[in-house]
């Protein structure tokens, strides 16, 4: 049916937000893990993502991809879930979901990667430097119990998961100000569903 969320990931993905904000939604949706370097590659879910990577989601008709894009979309296409300010609320919102997706994620990455950008050519890259990144993104959580005010929301999902996997792998510092945002959005039941289905769906040890 048109109505039918289809959700195409991996349990070792940036799939794990979406699933996050799924269980969020509370609306029933239909799950396709893909593996990486063949079911993703292959050409039905490149008619789905020509990028061949997920997460991606099917619904009415209409294909959305990105992390950051799947929650707002979730968040708007179901407005009773609660899951995003009023439009005229959404300043935060906004700046923030997409400062995690941009240059946060961007910075990090890097730093993973081992890439340095010389000082004299942080102009030409969408954050600067990491630590400038970083420290914009204490002002987001920094005095406030959430992103957008004070309500959860979809930008909540997306930033919060951002900051607890480089929590977890050492990629983001461990300031006060993070780990106590992280704790605080990470206790939520739809949190634990997800992290609980996601964590079944992972290759067992010799497999």
């Amino acid at each position: 049916m048109a109505d039918t969320i289809e959700f195409f990931t991996n349990p070792m993905s940036r799939g794990r937000i979406a699933r996050w904000m799924l269980e969020e939604v509370g609306e029933p949706y239909e799950t396709h893990i893909l593996d990486y370097g063949t079911s993703m590659k292959a050409p039905d879910y490149l008619a789905v993502n020509p990028m061949g990577k997920v997460p991606a989601l099917r619904h009415r008709g209409h294909i959305v991809t990105e992390g950051a894009a799947i929650c707002a979309y979730l968040a708007d296409a179901f407005p009773n879930a609660g899951l995003a300010p009023p439009l005229d609320e959404r300043h935060d919102y906004y700046r923030w979901l997409f400062f995690a997706a941009g240059p946060v994620e961007s910075a990090v990455v890097n730093k993973a990667l081992g890439v340095e950008v010389p000082a004299e050519r942080e102009r030409t890259t969408g954050y600067g430097n990491l630590n400038t990144t970083i420290n914009a993104l204490v002002t987001a959580v920094n005095g406030k119990d959430y992103i957008a005010g004070n309500r959860f929301s979809a930008a909540d999902v997306f930033v919060g998961s951002q900051i607890g996997w480089g929590l977890q792998f050492g990629s983001i510092e461990k300031r006060p100000e993070f780990v106590a945002y992280w704790a605080r959005i990470s206790d939520r039941d739809a949190y634990r569903r997800a992290s609980e289905i996601d964590n079944a769906l992972m290759p067992k040890d010799g497999t």
